[in-house]
């Protein structure tokens, strides 16, 4: 019974060391993306993403949002499933653009979301575009090979979808 104990202790600390290994050999930057064709003209799709004050009524994974500055730039915290998060508005171009930055240093990932809008067919053509970082390397080999790069990025194209029907 102690040798079958140790055995498989032991091969479970075998297959962590490789996931971490393999989590070190993986780039921490990578670029995910994905689109949808949305019914509903830019003005109104830029408005939602725009307005964080209103992300707890239609986005699934975030409870409340707290505005941390408005000057020079917004800066806006949310509590969700991930925890507090702070972001930052890095750009904006109404009904063509958006560009938000993590700017917590403590946390495992980081990075921006670039948000493209384009009429079409009488309504949006939103591309969102990941450009992330994950310096964990156990976080990063999930983020990889279980979650996918664009895992976060379709839950909210699908909360944005459901909201603007």
């Amino acid at each position: 019974m102690l040798r079958v104990t140790v055995l498989v202790l032991g091969a479970i600390v075998v297959v962590l060391l490789a996931v971490i290994a393999a989590g070190y050999a993986l780039p921490v930057a990578h670029v995910a993306s994905r689109e949808a064709q949305l019914g509903t003209p830019p003005e109104r799709v830029f408005q939602t993403l725009a307005n964080v004050d209103d992300f707890p009524k239609w986005r699934s994974d975030v409870q409340s949002v707290e505005i941390v500055a408005r000057s020079p730039r917004l800066q806006w915290r949310e509590h969700g499933d991930n925890g507090p998060i702070t972001f930052e508005l890095q750009r904006s171009e109404p009904s063509r653009q958006l560009t938000t930055r993590i700017t917590d240093t403590s946390l495992p990932f980081g990075g921006s979301w670039t948000f493209a809008l384009a009429p079409s067919g009488g309504g949006t053509k939103l591309t969102i575009t990941e450009n992330g970082e994950v310096y964990n390397p156990l976080f990063r080999f999930m983020s990889r090979f279980v979650f996918g790069h664009t895992a976060t990025i379709e839950k909210y194209l699908a909360d944005l979808e459901k909201h603007l029907r």
